[in-house]
């Protein structure tokens, strides 16, 4: 971000009239649906799991791994869990490298069953170590926010559903048979995927996936309220079990608290623990052990699983009118330059686009004051989002949109259109998406 931005008043005004000239009607970001408060997770019942996994480990050749008694073992002890807080579970078996693989499949019952929130984890270590924080952490959370909504009986607009994916570490194979073997009709009711790898690092970060904005804001929303400080997770940009989601269109989000990237003296600062370090040393080692955890981390985190699922999971209570179209190419949007476009199409509605058109926008950007932000729909029309502000400093545009889209047809081309007015900032179009 340049610290003085010297612009030509007359310029601005300029500008800032032509575009309230041409204005399409607008739009107000549309306000979060109130969601049940989610229990706090109990970070001993979190660490009881994952000392079970580490049992398992030491009984079977020191790891979890594919193909490996341990990966079983721990199957069956999340499973059992599971079963008895009265999931449907099952296990998905598929081959890899010669050994036979698990992903462990638990449904809780009830929740509308064309919008389906999913959380998920990976479940296997590497062979060199028990895995307890890569992925015995995120797998643990997982568990127990399960086992948090049995507790409550909780009720969901949303059918709630759990995974734990095998064969992470060679390759994403797990989740990947997964995705692939769903018909196109089940993964178009998935609403979100939400995953959890590494989520207990001993020299911490905070770290949000910065895929679907709603997803990414209902985490932000979380330490916002404790005070923390997020950055944004690119050690594992898709690296993890929610990349085969993301491929096929579905919306993702996530945590991940670091692992063999070095903290910086200014992430020391604003989260503590050592500079210099790496945020996991024991990253695919052998001492990823029960020891290998910071259990401020693990609490903090586990209890934000809790709240993703318990708020993503609630809706309005007015039955769902369609599905979610969206486009996470990423389109660079020119400083002071050109318009630009993102493209949507949307198929398979009927009639005429809803009265509440929810529009999905995540824009990076350095300064987004300088963005002017429409929806175009397949007949040209305009519906202004955002318009500029020359006093708008802060970065990025991550909001939902509330659009009466009714005298539009549903089915064609949408677009996102974005424009920056002024210079020396920059950003792209990171994803957008409609939801009807």
């Amino acid at each position: 971000m340049t610290p003085a931005r010297s612009r030509s008043l007359a310029a601005a005004a300029l500008a800032v009239a032509a575009l309230l000239a041409t204005a399409a009607p607008a739009v107000q970001a549309a306000p979060a649906p109130v969601a049940a408060a989610a229990p706090d997770i109990p970070l001993a019942n979190v660490k009881a799991h994952l000392t079970q996994l580490q049992s398992i480990a030491t009984a079977n050749g020191g790891n979890r791994a594919h193909g490996r008694a341990g990966y079983k073992a721990s199957v069956d002890y999340v499973r059992a869990k599971l079963d008895a807080a009265g999931y449907t579970t099952s296990l998905q078996q598929f081959t890899s490298g010669g050994a036979t693989g698990y992903n462990l499949i638990a449904d809780w019952p009830g929740g509308d069953p064309n919008r389906v929130l999913m959380a998920g984890s990976h479940l296997d270590s590497v062979t060199s170590g028990a895995g307890i924080n890569d992925n015995g952490s995120g797998s643990a959370a997982v568990l127990e926010t399960a086992l948090a909504v049995s507790r409550a009986q909780l009720a969901p607009d949303k059918h709630l559903r759990f995974a734990w994916w095998g064969a992470e570490e060679l390759g994403l194979v797990g989740s990947k048979y997964y995705v692939s073997n769903l018909a196109s009709t089940e993964r178009a009711k998935l609403a979100g995927y939400l995953n959890f790898d590494m989520i207990g690092s001993p020299n911490p970060g905070y770290f949000v996936y910065d895929d679907d904005p709603v997803i990414e804001q209902t985490f932000k929303d979380y330490y916002a309220g404790l005070s923390i400080p997020t950055e944004i997770e690119t050690e594992g940009d898709g690296r993890s079990d929610h990349a085969p989601f993301k491929n096929a269109g579905v919306p993702v989000g996530g945590l991940f608290s670091g692992a063999d990237y070095t903290k910086t003296s200014a992430q020391a600062q604003k989260w503590g623990g050592t500079a210099g370090q790496a945020f996991d040393r024991c990253y695919h080692s052998s001492c990823d052990t029960t020891a290998n955890i910071n259990d401020t981390a693990l609490d903090r985190n586990s209890d934000a699983v809790a709240h993703a699922v318990w708020t993503l999971s609630a809706g309005t209570g007015t039955p769902p009118t369609g599905t979610v179209f969206s486009n996470a190419a990423d389109v660079a949007v020119p400083d002071n330059g050109a318009v630009v476009t993102s493209p949507v199409a949307v198929t398979g509605r009927t009639g005429n686009a809803p009265s509440a058109l929810k529009v999905g926008v995540d824009i990076k950007h350095t300064y987004r004051g300088d963005l002017v932000v429409d929806l175009l729909a397949p007949d040209g029309t305009a519906y202004r989002l955002k318009n500029s502000s020359s006093s708008d400093s802060a970065d990025n545009v991550v909001a939902t949109y509330t659009v009466n889209a009714s005298a539009e047809t549903a089915n064609g081309t949408w677009k996102l259109q974005v424009r920056d007015i002024a210079a020396q900032d920059t950003g792209y179009i990171d994803s957008w998406q409609l939801t009807f």
